[in-house]
């Protein structure tokens, strides 16, 4: 068998872990190979050692059958390998074309010749069918377009087997299939490529075959025609995986939360949530479903105090909140795991341990008279890392060593200890594999049959269906209609979430 790519009982090891234990990959010329495992699983680190970013304590790696000793990315790149990382590497001021040729620049009597460098970059957009302005600022275009200028970086470098490293866990659904098209194109090209991900979905469209990680040990490798989803999903977290989310009908109570008549503009002045009305009661989830960009940012951070509201109230069990600090917010009974975990969520180079009390550190018993009593927090954070199963070589690692999910259950455990009376969920399961969307899901559920308030906001529409009690539609900064999940289909919420006519419709009936 010719294999184009051959990792051979591959170790890679840090300080207290082991992320790799002796794991073989072998990929096909002209296959899409995917690299399935949990978050933390150690499929990136394998990545990083085929790419170079890493060298591993022991094994052999092999590229069209001979042996190669890869130091570091330029040795990837002269034997054909190139890597498109999850979180680009891209400079923001650079156009397109300088993104893409640097530090392998076309020259010309010791100057770069911009010329010629642009006219490569069209060619290789046409071939690929990957459309890109070759003048446009990378601060200027879309997510999905500074992924294809990581495509091109690799194509440009004469890349041959390119590794995909979670490359849909920004993308919007339509991204998605371009991106799912593009792969299809490359491997037509001659190419072949490793997708690294933990969406099933996305496995059983396009790849070829399998191969699946757990806790830095290779399970196996499947042919993905042979095999389903439930299957790849108890290789990968070594059990049985419920898909649909168990729970009881919803007994809800009180109101929690109540906005009435709420506006909040964006960084533009533009008034992003517009008159927006809405409640959630003890006892209940209450999703918000919308396209990005309908406000949904704005009336989180509005809510929880992180940006001002033009007018309106947001009241919680009865008592103003709108525009006290968010300190003073949290503090009246509001919990908030945030869409964006690096930047609102956690310190990243703060120890995991320290992040578990952000909330409570400057109250007892954490702190006394200002000063930290570190004794009583890190005996909290190895409370709460093993009530939330969070996977850390110790409490005294820094956040960002940690994976996705680990963060964000880490995050999850601190909000839900605090035992607030509404819990806000934006994107909670944004990144994370099917065993870590399990876990959350089910905390957001324990926390509704505690009596507790839920606002889950997320673009993911089965998602939304799955876990809330009732869906409220935002459409241009107000919610458009308030449906019943056992009532609704995700067509109906697809049309109400684009603002058509049935979904004013609907709205009128929902605001009276």
């Amino acid at each position: 068998m010719d294999y184009v790519i051959e990792m051979l009982n591959i170790r890679k090891e840090f300080p207290g872990i082991v992320a790799n234990d002796n794991i073989t990959l072998q990929v096909k010329k002209g296959e899409i190979h995917a690299l399935l495992g949990e978050n933390g699983a150690g499929k990136s680190t394998l990545m990083n050692v085929l790419f170079g970013l890493y060298q591993p304590e022991q094994g052999e790696i092999r590229v069209n059958g001979n042996r190669v000793n890869i130091t570091d990315p330029n040795v990837a790149n002269k034997l054909g390998i190139g890597m498109v990382h999850q979180h680009f590497m891209l400079v923001d001021k650079f156009s397109v074309t300088e993104n893409i040729i640097l530090g392998s620049e076309p020259s010309k009597a010791g100057q770069i010749n911009m010329k010629e460098a642009i006219m490569g970059v069209r060619q290789l957009s046409e071939q690929y069918g990957l459309s890109v302005d070759p003048n446009a600022k990378i601060s200027d275009i879309s997510v999905g377009m500074q992924q294809r200028v990581e495509i091109l970086k690799t194509l440009y470098r004469g890349a041959e087997i390119l590794i995909f490293d979670e490359p849909t866990a920004v993308l919007t659904p339509q991204e998605i299939k371009e991106l799912i098209a593009i792969m299809k194109t490359l491997i037509k090209e001659g190419k072949s490529i490793i997708l690294i991900t933990h969406k099933l979905k996305e496995i059983m469209d396009v790849c070829d075959r399998v191969t699946v990680i757990r806790k830095g040990v290779g399970i196996g490798t499947v042919n993905v025609p042979e095999t389903n989803p439930n299957e790849l999903a108890s290789l990968m977290v070594g059990r049985d995986v419920v898909f649909k989310t168990v729970k009881k009908d919803a007994n809800p109570k009180e109101t929690v939360l109540d906005i009435q008549d709420l506006v909040v503009k964006d960084s533009r002045g533009v008034a992003s949530v517009n008159g927006l009305s809405l409640n959630v009661k003890a006892g209940e989830i209450v999703g918000i479903a919308g396209v990005d960009g309908n406000g949904q940012s704005e009336l989180i951070e509005a809510i929880t105090g992180l940006k001002k509201s033009e007018s309106g109230k947001v009241s919680l069990n009865g008592k103003e909140i709108q525009n006290m600090s968010p300190r003073k917010i949290t503090r009246s009974g509001i919990g908030h795991i945030p869409q964006d975990r690096h930047k609102h969520g956690l310190v990243l180079d703060f120890p995991i341990g320290e992040n578990m009390v952000l909330q409570t550190y400057n109250q007892q018993p954490y702190s006394k008279n200002g000063i930290l009593n570190y004794k009583n927090i890190y005996e909290k954070a190895r409370t709460l890392i093993k009530d939330f199963d969070v996977r850390t070589p110790s409490e005294y690692t820094l956040a960002r060593a940690l994976s996705g999910g680990n963060q964000q259950k880490a995050i999850i455990g601190r909000e839900v200890d605090r035992d607030p009376d509404l819990l806000i969920a934006a994107q909670p399961t944004r990144g994370l594999d099917v065993g870590a969307i399990e876990f959350v899901h089910k905390r957001l559920i324990e926390q509704r049959d505690r009596g507790k308030g839920v606002l889950l906001v997320s673009f993911e529409l089965d998602e939304v269906m799955n876990v809330s009690d009732r869906i409220a539609v935002i459409y241009e900064g107000k919610i458009v209609a308030i449906v019943n999940p056992k009532e609704t289909t995700e067509q109906e919420l697809g049309l109400l979430m684009a603002g058509s006519t049935a979904g004013k419709k609907a709205g009128e009936e929902a605001n009276v």
